[in-house]
């Protein structure tokens, strides 16, 4: 049998995958290609924090996805960006450092996925951040990626805490020791005024190794099996179809949206869903695609009474050019914090528990994220629920690989996300109407005074609310029917391939999703090498009740 040029393949160049790049290539003992659909991160937008607003439209660095017609959200087609670069979205999201609560990975454990427990991830998180905190029992300072203190406090940031305070939401100076009550400043992936993305802080530093190979603008198309096991991956590169070969393993980390998409593409997946597009069916594995949740984010305007906000910022050239400056001479200042600044995490809904809504508060007003800032000084309140119990779908378009997915989110499908999302919004408004606020904020433009009631409000989150960018769960780990993976992120049934994504996350985190999928890499890069240099190749168990392979798929010999 020839040998494979490579050992590790790994689909998708972006948060996950350039962690993996560099960690799987570090002893220079394996070989390592990583397939990226996108361009190199080139961009000067990428680069600029603020520059947020440029990438979310991005033509080629953007997938610019849209959900399906959405009957809880007024049929509205809700806008997805994501990540289309080296680095993934963490090249173009909104930088902001949370990893959740330590109840989300306990929880994680509980369901069956062990190793998964919060005193299980912490050190994975701590080896992954140069936290300019400095090192402590919850953070690190020597690992590669940069979480940075805003170092200079802003007066509507502040009018914010203290109003906090006033409806007993205590000031912190950190959301991410595993218990995040509090209001307070994000930290940021930023060095010096510069983005700090998983490109940056992983892949750079390991571009000159001769056992990595990085092809960029290579677009997966599916997978090659032989018998039970994936020995490669088919893609496009320069108009041409290509194929590579790996001995060791196939690492999806194409994300949420389209490991599930590649999985069906190769004929892994719901059996019925195969059959509709004419895939022929290799391992009926039920629980893909299934399982998608998101942070449904209702967004609150306000204007400002002074003119201390970025919009002010951003409306005149002398402004311009006076934060550019500052920027180019000191590596601060507006351009340098991106959009949200400060962030509040409480509980809105009763009985006992964790927060369960989470605020990011930007110095900027626009229509939508991302959009043009409006002509006077404004600001934002945005509130989501943290853990939707609503769930939604992806599936396939056809079996062209170049179609995006078919993704329903299925957001307010629930009564209790419902109630959630009213109570965040009236929490707002009483956040708003606090002493310290009360003169700062001279109006709600959006929803507006003269929206009242819940019924009311509800229908302004179907009306307005969109994404705030954190699709997660459609390839589940787990050890029940519809899980996807086991807990060392091995997909059921099927040899030589892993997921190792946000997809893999059984239930969203309290929180900012890259952190966690930084840390999800982290941890199974571990797992990746421990089971090479244990010679580790057996075939995953089928998770129970998972359907089996098809008597065609079982022509040829298994690796």
């Amino acid at each position: 049998m020839a040998v494979a040029p490579y050992d590790f393949i790994i689909v998708g160049g972006g948060t996950a995958g350039c962690v993996l790049a560099n960690r799987l290539s570090a002893d220079g003992r394996h070989r390592v290609l990583m397939l990226e659909a996108g361009p190199r991160d080139r961009s000067l937008w990428i680069h600029l924090p603020i520059g947020y607003a440029k990438t979310m439209f991005h033509k080629t660095l953007n997938w610019g996805f849209y959900t399906e017609p959405e009957p809880t959200m007024g049929d509205r087609r809700i806008y997805w960006p994501r990540g289309r670069t080296l680095g993934g979205s963490s090249s173009i999201n909104g930088l902001i450092f949370v990893r959740g609560q330590r109840e989300d990975y306990d929880h994680w454990a509980a369901l069956g996925n062990d190793g998964w427990s919060w005193k299980d991830v912490l050190p994975y998180f701590i080896r992954s951040e140069h936290n300019t905190k400095g090192a402590g029992p919850a953070h690190g300072s020597e690992g590669p990626l940069w979480c940075s203190d805003i170092g200079r406090r802003h007066e509507l940031i502040e009018a914010i805490i203290a109003g906090a305070g006033e409806l007993g939401v205590p000031r912190t100076d950190d959301f991410n020791t595993g218990d995040q009550e509090g209001a307070g400043y994000y930290q940021l992936f930023t060095r010096n005024g510069r983005r700090c993305s998983t490109a940056i802080a992983y892949l750079r530093p390991a571009r000159g190794r001769r056992n990595l190979h990085v092809e960029t603008d290579a677009h997966a198309t599916g997978l090659i099996l032989e018998g039970r096991r994936v020995v490669g991956v088919r893609y496009r590169r320069g108009g041409r179809m290509r194929e590579a070969r790996a001995g060791a393993e196939v690492i999806l980390a194409a994300g949420a949206l389209q490991s599930p998409q590649i999985l069906m593409l190769s004929g892994i997946g719901p059996e019925e869903e195969l059959k509709r597009h004419g895939i022929p069916v290799a391992h009926a594995l039920p629980g893909v695609g299934a399982n998608l949740q998101d942070h449904l984010q209702i967004r609150l305007l306000y204007r400002v009474a002074k003119p201390i906000t970025t919009n002010d910022d951003l409306r005149s050239l002398w402004s311009k050019a006076r934060i550019a400056v500052q920027w180019l001479l000191t590596r601060s200042g507006p351009l340098a914090v991106g959009i949200n600044q400060g962030g509040l995490f409480t509980r809105v809904m009763p009985g006992p528990g964790t927060p369960d809504v989470q605020f990011h508060f930007a110095t900027l007003s626009a229509d939508m994220a991302g959009g043009a800032p409006h002509p006077w000084s404004g600001c934002t309140f945005s509130v989501c629920q943290l853990r939707p119990e609503s769930r939604g779908s992806v599936t396939l378009r056809s079996a062209d690989p170049f179609a995006a997915p078919v993704m329903r989110a299925n957001y307010l499908a629930t009564e209790t996300d419902r109630r959630c999302t009213v109570e965040g919004i009236k929490f707002a408004r009483r956040l708003a109407a606090t002493g310290p606020l009360r003169d700062l904020l001279t109006e709600e433009v959006k929803p507006g005074a003269d929206t009242e009631g819940d019924d009311a409000l509800l229908a302004f989150a179907r009306a307005w609310g969109a994404t705030i960018f954190h699709p997660s769960g459609t390839c589940r780990m787990g050890t029940d029917p519809l899980a996807v993976t086991d807990a060392r992120l091995r997909v059921h049934g099927v040899g030589g391939l892993r997921v190792v994504d946000c997809s893999i996350m059984p239930t969203l985190v309290s929180g900012n999703t890259s952190a966690p999928v930084v840390m999800i890499a982290e941890k199974a890069s571990d797992m990746i090498l421990s089971d090479a240099r244990a010679g580790s190749r057996p075939i995953p168990a089928a998770a129970p009740g998972s359907g089996t392979f098809s008597d065609a798929a079982r022509e040829g010999s298994p690796a």
